[in-house]
């Protein structure tokens, strides 16, 4: 089967709709980076999405982002400042009004895996870096946080994490990697790459954000 990989969502639960139309769910493994959450208006329908897109096709892959790692912080420490302050209040509230279960999201978002690896392809929340351990998930340069250079691995590699704020993906020769957050709650749209099994690149998508995702609400 090919590829569908989504870049990082943050709330953008409209943009998301619209993209997945562009999903052929009987030929394509369908995969999100990370970073379900946080900015956008809709984190609580973006997770709700996932959950039954995760339960109801097998060929559907969620990795864990840093924002996720985040919340997981927050719920097992009782706190996280650096989370709340910069975005996870707004996240908080829309959970608390729509009624979402933190524990069980909790354990959901503990259960993602950080990586999908085939023989030709690596995909990752932010890529691998020169790092003695890259799967250290509270690591700087993990692929949960790294915003160094990557390393050539010898197969594509497929990331978001650092967001471009760009209508287009960006490709770097030297570590043959893409980076495909191209800023959706920042304006720039959410891009998805189709890749083949083989890791050659089919099509690039990139679906502009849907107002209602980034306008200031006051409710």
């Amino acid at each position: 089967m090919n590829f569908f990989i989504i870049g990082d969502v943050h709330g953008c639960f409209y943009t998301l709709e619209k993209i997945l139309t562009h999903w052929n769910a009987d030929h394509e493994y369908l995969i999100f980076l990370g970073d379900l959450i946080d900015r956008g208006n809709y984190s609580s329908k973006v997770i709700e999405k996932c959950m039954k897109l995760e339960k109801s096709f097998p060929n559907c892959i969620i990795l864990k982002g840093n924002h996720e790692y985040e919340f997981i912080e927050y719920y097992d420490k009782g706190e996280n400042l650096n989370w709340t302050r910069q975005c996870g209040e707004k996240t908080l509230n829309d959970f608390n009004k729509n009624k979402i279960d933190h524990k069980k999201t909790r354990n959901w978002f503990q259960s993602l895996p950080l990586k999908h690896e085939t023989d030709f392809l690596m995909i990752t929340h932010a890529g691998i870096s020169e790092t003695e351990d890259p799967y250290n998930e509270n690591h700087d340069d993990s692929v949960l946080w790294n915003r160094k250079d990557l390393k050539n691995i010898g197969k594509l590699q497929v990331h978001g994490h650092t967001p471009l704020k760009r209508n287009a993906p960006l490709f770097n020769d030297n570590s043959n990697s893409i980076n495909i957050d191209t800023g959706a709650v920042y304006g720039f749209g959410l891009t998805g790459l189709k890749v083949s099994a083989d890791s050659s690149v089919i099509e690039i998508i990139n679906i502009p954000t849907d107002v209602r995702d980034t306008m200031k609400t006051f409710v």
